[in-house]
């Protein structure tokens, strides 16, 4: 059964105080005192461990060379009908972990997606021949859904204590109360010791505080045609998945946005333009009138507004 949030704060609090009792290294102790001198200035704005660059050189610049690898980057939806552009940036994060890994050719670990019951029963859980069909690889994909938060909450400390994933997932719906700055800071510190990282995915939830390194919010955009070999487009035909991302939280003064384009096969981010269009030229309307056909019981669209005034009756 999961311990209470106190109740672990408590005991990690006294696993530390033994540790440096005994004088024995600590590693969330190391943490604290590394994100304190953070805090004060003191470290430097380029000195904050391994990242993961997306290969986009402006969000790489926006994000100091990329998300990090010890510690929480949060991505959120507004609405819960968007739950697919969340879900989707964080597996495509989860996807360019994988391949980094087979670069360095070390031994191939599974990331774990942790969701609580509630997110799970709206956004529906991850599907093995889509997760392939996306980059990812099923047999090192590990998916947990928890009955309760503090649960998920639980699991994912262990998880990103334990080092064994290459990344972890935490999904949650909202804004819940077991999960605010206290658990939130907890986690990154977790992060920071072992130096692994956290992708936190808030569906239909707001923007709150919390200790995540950077905020983005992810919304699904027009995805383009799919192109041929000899340069051209093929017609009605639908593309690569298109995240619409904003910047929320970083070092920059004002949200940034982004529409980037993941490719499954590469396993990697394009930029797209804003004022790209998805359809194709003999696909778009000459005009903007209605495309419907007019009903047959009335009439297709309300007539203009007159010059004439209604006046009450005199009799």
């Amino acid at each position: 059964m999961a311990q209470s949030a106190v109740t672990r704060e408590r005991l990690f609090a006294l696993r530390e105080t033994i540790a440096k009792l005994e004088g024995k290294p600590a590693p969330a102790l190391a943490a604290a005192q590394s994100e304190a001198l953070a805090d004060n200035g003191l470290a430097a704005k380029n000195d904050s461990g391994p990242r993961l660059p997306l290969g986009i050189p402006a969000l790489d610049e926006a994000i100091d060379g990329g998300l990090p690898l010890d510690g929480i980057t949060e991505a959120r939806t507004d609405l819960l009908r968007e739950a697919g552009a969340g879900s989707g940036f964080v597996l495509a994060l989860a996807a360019m972990l994988q391949r980094q890994v087979e670069e360095s050719h070390s031994a191939p670990l599974p990331i774990l997606w942790i969701a609580d019951m509630v997110s799970t029963m709206e956004a529906g859980v991850p599907y093995a021949v889509g997760l392939r069909d996306f980059g990812l690889k099923p047999d090192q994909f590990f998916y947990a859904s928890p009955r309760k938060l503090e649960d998920a909450l639980w699991l994912a400390e262990s998880a990103v204590e334990s080092g064994v994933f290459p990344a972890t997932v935490l999904e949650i719906r909202g804004n819940p109360k077991p999960f605010g700055l206290t658990e939130s800071r907890r986690l990154s510190l977790r992060a920071k010791a072992s130096k692994r990282p956290l992708f936190l995915l808030r569906q239909a939830g707001e923007e709150e505080a919390s200790s995540a390194y950077f905020r983005f919010l992810a919304a699904p955009a027009p995805a383009q045609a799919r192109p041929l070999p000899d340069g051209t487009m093929l017609g009605g035909s639908i593309g690569n998945p298109v995240f619409h991302l904003t910047l929320e939280k970083s070092r920059n003064p004002a949200p940034l946005s982004f529409l980037l384009e993941w490719n499954p096969h590469d396993r990697r981010f394009f930029a797209v333009s804003q004022s790209a269009n998805p359809r194709l030229p003999d696909e778009r309307a000459t005009h903007s009138g209605t495309p419907l056909s007019a009903p047959s019981n009335r009439p297709d669209r309300k007539k203009e507004m007159g010059a004439l005034l209604a006046f009450a009756r005199t009799s």
